[in-house]
């Protein structure tokens, strides 16, 4: 199991290094106030000039060492909590991108974006913080009282009277602020998912007119989360009156103590001084103690919220049980044997799925909207497992099978697909290292070869986030050049021709069935007849279910429903 004191084990040796520094600079802190005691006390009334230069020059040397022994510590303090910061964030990130479909479902991408965003902030808030004043505040704090007490005993004792009010005030508000901490990100989480909704559909929301609703949904999360920020920052701003409240009961006590001392001859006006020196120095160390239990308190909140994504276990590994040592066949052989699968567990999404695709065979799918074509391909991908029944590929449980064995043999293209701000040969290759001849011949397959050539640079022009500076249909043939660059053993598009124009479509699917129909067993989820009609096997879906299965001769004498469509696209033609 990760937890944050993993990530900072590697560091230690630097920690305790800077620690040192921090701890000597600390010191020389502490010398400066028992210095000027002894100035104004024992050499003052000697009026040897020379040995106050000489005491004042040791001052300064103090001041100086303390100066740079903070400079130094915070630097290096600075160094260890970026260094782990970035090492959470990179095993964070990528344990992100191997979680499963199910599993980000579960977290929500809004809630992952948090957590690699403000979450991995709070802890390198948090370890930063603790480097800086978890050797200082502690040290001023024993080291001021320490020597105080040697100077002054009774005055120490009136101010240590008050110490226990103090950590009971600092302990009650800090145990309470952790939990609503961990609320606050809850609802930052919401505020990121409102946030990022918009952002995508931004244009939906202008064309429908709905800025006002928008907003008003936005309102509606923003009080969420200043109600939760409220309420932890009024949690912990109580440690600051409470323990300003008990020092200043302090402070007063020593100062009517320490006159009636000096008054009776009992102590010396330079000891005064300076214990007022060190009452300043641990009432400074008392709040950053307190700013260290603020801050601590938001980097333990935040740091369960990233251990709950670094402990949660990969739940696509594969599966002995269901492993076969089979020959590979030419091509990929998909089978879905009464396959039945639920997104939420209470209803079926789709149920009792059986068909036979051999190797170098179409599959069409078509149906309403929500039927289950998404899904069906979903579960061949293994981005979820089935509940019931079983998905094979050539012969094979695809859940013994890992994630890489899987993604090789893919070539995918969805309907709302990704681009990423680069060039169009890199969103092509994707890593791959495809040669340049690969990805010119996939764009010529996928009709995006004439407009790429158009653009300054062909290829290596430069694309906006989400392809934003091409037009639809040309994000959806860059997609296409994507999933058929490599030649994929399985090549799966679901509804991705549906931004070309038909003779653009048309050209595609001759191109799939010219240069792919014989080693590429392809999938094909469409809502048009014409784009999955010369399929071998067509299945109709609704709610669910295969209601119509076969060619497309065969549908339209015996699938009502496949008719229906046919007619409503084609007029009931019988293309060849």
């Amino acid at each position: 199991m990760k937890t944050i004191i993993s990530y900072v084990r590697p560091f230690f040796r630097k920690m305790m290094l800077g620690f040192a520094v921090k701890f000597g600079g600390t010191i020389m802190d502490l010398f400066l106030p028992m210095l000027l005691s002894f100035i104004i006390d024992d050499i003052v009334p000697t009026g040897n000039r020379t040995h106050i230069y000489l005491t004042g020059l040791l001052m300064l040397l103090c001041s100086v060492l303390a100066i740079l022994g903070n400079i130094i510590a915070n630097r290096m303090a600075a160094r260890v909590a970026r260094d782990t910061t970035e090492k959470i964030r990179n095993d964070l990130f990528r344990r992100i991108s191997y979680l499963s479909a199910r599993q980000i479902d579960e977290f929500t991408v809004p809630s992952l974006e948090s957590r690699l965003t403000s979450d991995t902030y709070n802890i390198h808030q948090m370890v930063g913080m603790i480097q800086r004043l978890g050797v200082r505040a502690p040290c001023l704090l024993i080291g001021g009282v320490a020597i105080a007490f040697a100077m002054e005993p009774v005055l120490t004792l009136v101010l240590i009277s008050v110490m226990p009010f103090i950590v009971w005030a600092v302990w009650g508000v800090s145990k309470r602020g952790i939990p609503l901490y961990n609320d606050q990100q809850v609802q930052t989480d919401s505020m990121t998912r409102v946030v990022r909704e918009n952002a995508q559909g931004i244009r939906i929301i202008k064309a429908l007119g709905k800025e006002d609703a928008e907003r008003e949904r936005f309102d509606d999360a923003n009080l969420n989360l200043n109600h939760a920020e409220k309420k932890a920052a009024l949690n912990m701003a109580l440690t600051s009156p409470l323990m300003n409240l008990c020092l200043n009961f302090g402070l007063v006590a020593v100062i009517a103590v320490g006159a009636y001392r000096v008054n009776a001859g009992l102590s010396e006006t330079g000891k005064i001084i300076a214990f007022t020196s060190y009452f300043t120095i641990i009432l400074n160390a008392l709040m950053s103690v307190t700013r260290m239990f603020v801050m601590s308190s938001r980097g333990i909140a935040s740091a369960n919220r990233i251990g709950e994504v670094l402990n949660t276990p990969y739940d696509m590994q594969p599966d002995s049980k269901y492993a076969l040592d089979l020959p590979k066949d030419k091509g990929a052989k998909i089978e879905f044997d009464h396959v039945s699968f639920s997104y939420g567990g209470v209803k079926n999404d789709v149920e009792d799925i059986s068909f036979t695709l051999q190797p170098g065979q179409t599959l069409g799918i078509i149906g309403p909207t929500g039927a289950g074509k998404t899904t069906l391909i979903a579960l061949l991908m293994r981005q979820y497992d089935v509940d019931s029944g079983s998905v094979k590929i050539d012969g094979r449980d695809v859940r013994s099978m890992n994630r890489d064995e899987i993604s090789k043999r893919f070539g995918a293209a969805f309907q709302n697909d990704f681009l990423f701000a680069d060039t169009i040969t890199t969103n092509i290759d994707f890593g791959r290292g495809l040669t340049e001849e690969e990805i010119r011949t996939a764009t010529v397959h996928a009709q995006a070869a004439p407009f790429i050539e158009e653009k300054t640079g062909g290829l290596d022009f430069e694309l906006s986030i989400k392809g934003a500076n091409l037009s639809g249909g040309q994000k959806q043939r860059v997609i296409l050049s994507r999933a058929l660059a490599g030649n994929p053993e399985i090549l799966v598009l679901d509804d991705s021709s549906s931004a070309l124009d038909y003779a653009t479509d048309a050209k595609l699917r001759m191109a799939i069935r010219e240069n792919y129909s014989g080693n590429t067993t392809s999938v094909i989820v469409a809502q048009r007849i014409s784009s999955i009609m010369h399929a071998d096997l067509i299945l109709v879906m609704e709610d669910g279910k295969v209601t119509g299965a076969g060619s497309h001769a065969e549908l339209m004498e015996t699938c009502p429903l496949y008719k229906e469509i046919s007619d409503s696209q084609m007029g009931g033609a019988l293309l060849e």
